[in-house]
Formats: C-alpha cells, structure tokens, sequence
C-alpha cells in the first residue's frame, strides 16, 4: 500500500519531461516523466531506496534525503512545504478512530481590525477545510447572490463541491475544484482533513473522491467569478498565513484588470453593509 509521500514522490516524476532536465529522449514508454534511476542519481540515493519510498515501505526519510529529493526534483517553495508536510503525517500515527476536536473558528480581534482596515476591498478568513470564517463587506458585494454565503457556517469547499450554482459562477470550476481538494492535505490536522473528507465524500460524490489522491499543487491563477448582476470578475488572490494552530489564512481578492476593478466600482455605488463575522 502507497503512502502520501510516495503517492506525491511518483506523481511528481511522472509529471517531468526529460528533456526539460537536459535527459535524453529514450522514447515511447509505458509510465511518463522521468526514470526512477533519473530521479536517484540526481537525488544520490540508490534506486531501490526510492522504490521503497514510492511504494510506502520508507516511512521516515531523514531529512537530508527529503532536502535530495526536493532538489532532485526541482521542486518549487510550495511543493516543499507539501513534501515536508506529507513527510509529517506519513511518518507520524495513522489518524484514530474517535472523531477529532473541530479546528478553532474563532478569528483573533487583531485579524477581524486587520478585516476593517482593508475594507472596502474584498478579503476574507477561511481555514484549509474552506471554512469561511470572516469577512469584509467587499467580499460580501463580490460573492452576493452566487450561493455561498446562504447557510449558517459557509463553506467554500462544500459549495464547490455540492451545490450546483458553483458551476454557473465559477466558469474555471474545475481548477477551483483541484485547489480546494488539495487545500485538504493542509488542514489544522490530518485527523480533522480525514474526517472532513469521510463526511463530505458521500455527498460530493465522485468529482471530489477521485481529487483527493492528487499530490502535486495547482497552479495559481486568477479567480473568475460570473457575478449574477455584474458581468464576469478576474481577481488575482494574495494569501497570507496566520500564526497559529488551527491553520487559518487571510486572503485579499483584488481586481486583475480594469475591468473588473470598473465592475466592482459600480456595484460599490448601491447600499454597503457592514463587515459580518460568519457564525
């Protein structure tokens, strides 16, 4: 049985065309990207030490051969923060089977001041579940009428996942869907992600189930929302990682083009609320 770590080690390889390493072309193969000898001799392990790793019978690689492989397969900041992180709960005990304590929703005051000095530009709270925690009256203007906001404790990757506006709003639906899938692995603990994805699968069905085995990052590019009474919106995202425990992150939306920036202006010219702590 394949572990997280050898899951993304393989997925990883497979993704690299040779030549894009300065290896030669060897031609038609059954398995694309990269040799595993490719991959150990830059890494300087043996062939059989990363067959092992890929196939999960390594659990614990030290971490100068985490760093190797890293390097080996030039991975970028992200994919080594995942690497690490997936070295972490590989490593580690497997979740148990009592249902864990839910992650903390509370938002610190300093980060909710944070959310009224940015106002009126759209930003928000969320955790790696896609909890929507906080939020400016910007956010709320952007994301009115699209669905999102309408239940009790909002939440990005339900929504993606399991109600159909999603698909009307979101043209790039299936890019947003690889990101919140993949936000899963770095939730406030692998026992909390594990549990969200057990409850969450019998619902979202099979678009979810068959992205939760996918290791490499997506990449990052503008959001586009389909506002129902603006036109389409292109929002670059600035993410930024809150110290603490419960794996919560402040994320700006701002206007990718002119456009979107004119759209928005008009929208601003109807009532504003205030800035609303979601519950």
């Amino acid at each position: 049985m394949g572990t997280p770590l050898g899951d993304f080690v393989r997925a990883k390889r497979d993704s690299i065309q040779p030549e894009s390493f300065g290896l030669p072309d060897r031609g038609r193969r059954r398995s694309p990207g990269l040799r595993r000898s490719d991959v150990a001799t830059r890494a300087g392990i043996s062939v059989e030490y990363l067959t092992r790793i890929e196939q999960g019978r390594d659990r614990n690689p030290s971490p100068g051969v985490v760093k190797a492989l890293a390097d080996a397969l030039s991975l970028d900041a992200r994919e080594r923060n995942h690497l690490r992180y997936l070295v972490k709960i590989t490593g580690g005990e497997c979740p148990g089977r009592r249902r864990p304590a839910p992650p903390n929703r509370a938002v610190r005051p300093t980060v909710r001041a944070t959310l009224r000095l940015l106002e009126p530009a759209a930003a928000f709270v969320t955790n790696r579940l896609g909890d929507v925690l906080a939020y400016t009256s910007g956010f709320e203007l952007i994301v009115r009428g699209i669905g999102l906001l309408d239940t009790e404790r909002p939440n990005l990757t339900r929504y993606v996942f399991t109600d159909p506006r999603a698909r009307t709003f979101l043209p790039d639906w299936d890019r947003v869907a690889d990101e919140q899938a993949f936000d899963l692995w770095l939730g406030p603990s692998a026992e909390t992600s594990e549990w969200f994805k057990a409850e969450l699968a019998p619902v979202a069905g099979p678009e979810f189930t068959r992205r939760l085995n996918h290791h490499l990052p997506p990449p990052q590019v503008p959001l586009r929302i389909d506002h129902p009474t603006a036109q389409q919106l292109r929002w670059n995202r600035e993410k930024l990682e809150l110290p603490s425990t419960d794996a919560q992150q402040l994320v700006v939306l701002l206007p990718a083009d002119e456009t979107t920036a004119d759209a928005v202006e008009r929208l601003r010219r109807r009532p504003r609320g205030h800035l609303r702590p979601a519950s």
